[in-house]
């Protein structure tokens, strides 16, 4: 008899304010991580991250987009970590 292996990691018995906390972290890293391939794979692969031959208008487009997501990004982080924990 073959046994199936399932793990909720929701049901796991934990603490509301740990398994929030974890939560966060765990959106923090996997957004930053998400920004920084998508923007740089785009640089890269276009060859927009150091203007070789001088600035063109996609260096110039890439990097007002890198300005803006990054804003985008740190406006996300300071709404996911506004609430404050309980100190105990």
């Amino acid at each position: 008899m073959a046994h199936s292996f399932s793990c909720n990691f929701t049901n796991i018995m934990m603490e509301p304010e740990v398994k929030d906390f974890l939560r966060r972290i765990v959106w923090s890293v996997v957004l930053g991580f998400f920004w920084l391939m998508l923007t740089l794979g785009i640089g890269a692969y276009n060859n927009l991250l150091v203007p070789e031959n001088g600035i063109t208008i996609g260096n110039i487009i890439f990097y007002i987009w890198f300005v803006l997501s990054l804003s985008g990004l740190i406006w996300t982080y300071y709404r996911l970590w506004r609430k404050k924990f309980p100190h105990g």
